[in-house]
């Protein structure tokens, strides 16, 4: 049966006080500033990550600001039954989700013959399937409310480039994939699917990059803006993304890298 769907408001503010929004890689690089900027605007953030020292730097940035309704969880996101059994627990603690982020993702890199199957299962599991439960578990409340925002963490990797990084790259385009699928799917209870596709930001990523200053540069090459991204450039399309405002923008790839890709 079709929920039934707030009725369309115009001029809609860029807005999500008052959301649940379930964020996976939450406090990492690109993460931390937008799950602070969430909070900042009244949401309520469930932020999932597996790294203790992170997970401290982003509570204590959030009790700096005095900001509230922060939730933070360490999950193994490669156990996804554990996940599961966690997800629907911290689902009834907060209400339901309104947001699901699927951000996290690791990123091994060497030549596609040096990788063991299982690696690159590993890979899926954690960049695709553990979005997948996210997904599953969320979906129920949203449906009821006849109002909800899923956002795809994909990657400027996807449109090439890069090598030695196969499984991360078919990860990537797995959550593109599934971006399409489910706003086909779900779109009819109110529901809207997008994919944010970074470019190449100054993470914690770029470590795996022998030269630093010569990636740099490689960066700014194919860029058609001539300044590295920040993380606040990311958190405002995400904010903008989970917001009512863009409540008929379904089923895309919004690249977000200075000009890298054009389509």
């Amino acid at each position: 049966m079709q929920a039934k769907q707030p009725a369309h408001k115009e001029n809609t503010m860029i807005s999500v006080a008052g959301k649940v929004i379930l964020y996976t890689g939450a406090a990492g690089g690109l993460g931390a500033e937008t799950t602070l900027n969430f909070l900042r605007a009244g949401a309520t953030v469930v932020a999932l990550d597996n790294d203790p020292v992170k997970n401290t730097a982003l509570q204590t940035s959030a009790d700096k600001e005095g900001l509230a309704n922060l939730v933070i969880r360490a999950v193994d996101l490669s156990d996804l039954a554990a996940l599961r059994t966690s997800l629907e627990d911290l689902s009834r603690e907060v209400g339901g989700f309104d947001v699901v982020i699927n951000n996290a993702a690791i990123y091994p890199s060497k030549p596609f013959e040096d990788y063991a199957l299982e690696e690159m299962q590993r890979v899926q599991r954690i960049n695709v399937d553990a979005g997948i439960v996210c997904v599953q578990v969320a979906l129920p409340h949203m449906r009821e409310r006849g109002w909800g925002r899923i956002i795809n963490i994909a990657s400027v990797t996807s449109n090439g480039g890069w090598a030695n990084l196969s499984p991360y790259v078919q990860s990537k385009g797995a959550l593109i994939g599934l971006a399409r699928a489910w706003a086909r799917e779900f779109g009819a209870y109110g529901i809207t699917v997008n994919a944010v596709s970074p470019g190449a930001f100054p993470t914690d990523a770029e470590k795996i990059h022998p030269d630093p200053e010569g990636y740099t540069g490689f960066v700014l090459d194919h860029q058609a803006i001539k300044r590295r991204g920040s993380a606040s450039d990311i958190a405002n399309a995400l904010m903008f993304l989970a917001s009512d405002a863009a409540g008929f923008i379904t089923g895309q790839t919004l690249n977000v890298d200075g000009g890298w890709v054009m389509n």
